[in-house]
């Protein structure tokens, strides 16, 4: 008999409460390149806000010391550019949030720890997916 394998990620949930949905697998994205911004122990960085990335982000992230768009196909990291979707760290959104540059969010596929750093209220400021 086959014994189904628990997966770790089975009740991650979004700032919602609900299941977390997928942030985005072209390009493949999440700390564990799941294709969503599922967090765990080893995932320091908190990589857990789902964005939309665009040129402004991309040239502040850069000028931070971390450069997005450059592709690095050693760590299968493709480089990124505007209109793509990925997990953040939330610490970096905040950051953005704070110098008026921040993406926009998917809230949906944004997994609830980022409410460890960032309010509702600022995420629900730049949702793409609210009405």
């Amino acid at each position: 008999m086959l014994q189904r394998r628990s997966n770790p990620f089975e009740g991650q949930r979004n700032v919602f409460g609900e299941p977390l949905k997928p942030c985005s697998d072209r390009p493949l994205t999440g700390f564990y390149r799941t294709g969503c911004c599922h967090t765990g122990p080893e995932d320091a960085g908190l990589h857990t806000v789902c964005v939309e990335v665009t040129d402004a982000f991309l040239t502040f992230s850069k000028a931070r010391g971390n450069d997005l768009t450059t592709p690095m196909p050693k760590f299968g990291f493709p480089g990124l550019q505007a209109g793509d979707r990925w997990c953040l760290c939330a610490a970096r959104w905040l950051e953005a949030f704070e110098a008026g540059t921040a993406p926009r969010v998917i809230l949906r596929a944004t997994h609830e720890a980022t409410l460890e750093l960032v309010t509702i209220e600022d995420l629900k400021s730049h949702a793409i997916d609210i009405a």
